[in-house]
C-alpha cells in the first residue's frame, strides 16, 4: 500500500477530526455542528470558495487547480448518523444519547476532509474540484434536497466520486460494481383501522392485530410468487405497531419496511401487488386499510468506464492487487444514486478492520482507514484532471 506521503503526515490530525465528529453525532438535516467544523476546516485548509447551507445543513467547496482548465469533478461525502444508541465501549463514544456514528459517515467526512487539504496544497491538477459534504443520506433525502436547491445549476460536475467504508472485505480492498451497484428502495406505511373491543369480548372487534400479522404474511409472497428469480427483490417488514393495554383489542395496526430493487418494473410490481392484497384483506375483513409507498432510493448506476478509472487510481494507492471491478451487488440503498443520475460517475467500497457489521451498536470504524480513503479521493481527481490537459 502506498498512501500518498502528504496525507499520510497527517493522520493523526485525521483521525482526531473523525474521533470528534464520532462522539458528536447529528441527525440528518440537524448537522449544524459537523458542518459548521467542516466550513471552518475547509477555509483554514485555504480553498478557493466555501459554500454553507445547500441542502440545509450541505456544504460545497471548490479547488482550483493550478493549470487551469474548465473540466470539474465533483468528491462527496456524507455527514449524518443515526438514530442508534452506542454501545462500542470506545472512549471517544457518543455523547449525544440516541445518536451514532454507526455507518461511518464520521470517517467519510474526514477522508474528504483529508483529500481537500491536500488538494488545496498541492493543486497538481487543471480543472475544478468540487466536495460536496451531503446531509442526510440515511433515508431522509438529502441528496435529492442538495439537487433540488440547486447543486449542479451552481456547482456543475462532468464526473463525481463517492465511498464507503466496508467491514465486510479485507482491510485496504477496494471493490466498485460497473452498472447497477446498490439496490433502490421503497419504505411502505400500511394502516390497518379495525374496530376495537374488550380484550374479553374480541368478537365485537374487527381486529387490526389479526389483520395485520396476516398481511405481514401475505407480503412476502410479493417476492417467492411474483417476482422472477432472476430479478432479485428483498421485502422487509420491519416495524409492527399496535396496542396499548393487555386487556383492550386496539382500533389501528401499523406495518412497516422496506423494499430493495434492482429493476424498476419490479419495484412497479411490488408496488401495485402491496396495494392490491391490502386491497383485497380490507374487502374481506370490512376495514379500511391505507397505503403509503415511498421511494427513497433509485438504484445506484455506476459508469461502466468510470468505474475502470476509479479502480485504476485506487491502485496506485492499495495496490492493483487489491483494487478490482466486482460483479456483487449490494442490497443496501445509498442516495448517492441520485447525483449518479445527473452526473456519470461511481462509487467504490473500501476495507477496514473489525468484525462489527455497519448499523450494529458497537460498530467500530479502523481510523486506518483515513489516510486511505483521502488517497484514493486524490489520486482519482489528478488522474481525471492531469497536468497538461487543459491545454
Amino acid at each position: 500500500m502506498s498512501v500518498i506521503p502528504k496525507i499520510e503526515a497527517f493522520a493523526a490530525d485525521l483521525t482526531e477530526i473523525r474521533r470528534d465528529f464520532h462522539a458528536h453525532p447529528e441527525l440528518g438535516f440537524e448537522e449544524v455542528r459537523t458542518s459548521g467544523i467542516v466550513a471552518q476546516k475547509l477555509r483554514a485548509y485555504g480553498v478557493d470558495e466555501v459554500h454553507e447551507g445547500i441542502g440545509g445543513t450541505g456544504v460545497v467547496a471548490l479547488i482550483k487547480g493550478t493549470g487551469g482548465g474548465n473540466r470539474r469533478v465533483g468528491l462527496r461525502a456524507d455527514m449524518d448518523a443515526l438514530p442508534i444508541e452506542e454501545a462500542s465501549g470506545v472512549s471517544y463514544a457518543s455523547t449525544n444519547p440516541g445518536r451514532m456514528h454507526a455507518c461511518g459517515h464520521d470517517g467519510h467526512t474526514t477522508m474528504l476532509l483529508g483529500a481537500a487539504r491536500y488538494l488545496a496544497e498541492t493543486r497538481d491538477f487543471d480543472g475544478t474540484v468540487v466536495l460536496i459534504f451531503q446531509p442526510a443520506e440515511e433515508g431522509l433525502g438529502g441528496a435529492r434536497r442538495m439537487i433540488d436547491e440547486g447543486l449542479f445549476d451552481k456547482f456543475p460536475c462532468d464526473e463525481i466520486y463517492g465511498m464507503h467504508n466496508d467491514p465486510n472485505i479485507d482491510p485496504g480492498l477496494v471493490r466498485v460494481t460497473p452498472g447497477p451497484a446498490m439496490a433502490g428502495a421503497t419504505f411502505f406505511d400500511i394502516t390497518v383501522k379495525g374496530t376495537g373491543s374488550h380484550a374479553a369480548m374480541p368478537h365485537q372487534s374487527k381486529d387490526p392485530i389479526v389483520i395485520g400479522t396476516a398481511l405481514v404474511q401475505q407480503l412476502q409472497s410479493v417476492v417467492s410468487r411474483n417476482t422472477p428469480p432472476t430479478k432479485p427483490i428483498v421485502l422487509s417488514v420491519t416495524k409492527f405497531n399496535a396496542g396499548s393495554a393487555y386487556n383492550v383489542v386496539p382500533d389501528v395496526a401499523m406495518v412497516s419496511g422496506t423494499i430493495r430493487y434492482f429493476h424498476d418494473d419490479v419495484s412497479d410490481m411490488a408496488d401495485t401487488r402491496i396495494r392490491d392484497l391490502c386491497a383485497g384483506m380490507a374487502q374481506a375483513y370490512e376495514v379500511e386499510i391505507a397505503v403509503e409507498l415511498r421511494n427513497v432510493f433509485d438504484v445506484l448506476m455506476n459508469d461502466a468506464d468510470l468505474t475502470t478509472a476509479y479502480v485504476a487510481a485506487a491502485a496506485d494507492i492499495v495496490g492493483a492487487d487489491m483494487s478490482a471491478e466486482s460483479t456483487e451487488q449490494a442490497t443496501g440503498s445509498e442516495d448517492f444514486a441520485d447525483m449518479l443520475k445527473l452526473v456519470p460517475g461511481a462509487y467504490c467500497r473500501v476495507g477496514h478492520a473489525g468484525s462489527i457489521p455497519l448499523h450494529n451498536p458497537a460498530f467500530v470504524l479502523d481510523d486506518a482507514i483515513l489516510p486511505v480513503g483521502a488517497s484514493i479521493y486524490a489520486r482519482i481527481v489528478e488522474t481525471r484532471l492531469p497536468k497538461g490537459s487543459a491545454g
